[in-house]
């Protein structure tokens, strides 16, 4: 667990791994970032977050008091053919009120220092191209685009 300093020197940030009572509070962060709903996906991740024991790669931020961000991922060995194992960053969520206070770089602070314990070398991720807010804190927290290119078959009726 971490406890950091956010911009306000009266409030920190505490990040603990995410339990099955957390489910509703993300699925409301989620509908406020993306207009949709999405708590069945949410269930299952979680589920299977708190199921296989992959607790340390789903995370969740806790400021004033409750749940106000979390980061959702799996750790993968030999994934496309790779021998090492990896970390692959599912989703990361902030409460739109709680934006530029650190919490989505303490859930990544933390997730880092998670995997380090684990001898995990790398975390690997997916952004929409049009998503430039998420790409740029990506950037920020280190991340960068790989030598590898993601193909895609549209399932079409014929």
């Amino acid at each position: 667990m971490v406890d950091l300093e956010g911009p306000d020197p009266d409030a920190s940030i505490f990040v603990r791994v995410l339990s099955a009572d957390d489910h509703a509070r993300i699925v409301r962060i989620d509908e406020r970032i993306t207009r949709r709903s999405r708590g069945e996906w949410y269930r299952q991740r979680l589920h299977r977050a708190l199921a296989e024991g992959s607790i340390t790669v789903s995370l969740g931020a806790v400021l004033d008091g409750h749940l106000v961000g979390a980061l959702l991922g799996t750790l993968q060995y030999g994934e496309f053919g790779s021998p090492e194992p990896i970390a692959v960053l599912d989703t990361i969520v902030v409460d739109p009120d709680y934006s530029a206070r650190g919490v989505g770089r303490a859930l990544v602070d933390q997730l880092v220092k998670n995997l380090r314990g684990l001898r995990v070398e790398r975390i690997r991720t997916e952004v929409d191209w049009s998503e430039r807010s998420l790409m740029g804190f990506l950037a920020h927290a280190g991340f960068q685009p790989v030598p590898r290119l993601v193909l895609e078959l549209p399932l079409r009726e014929p």
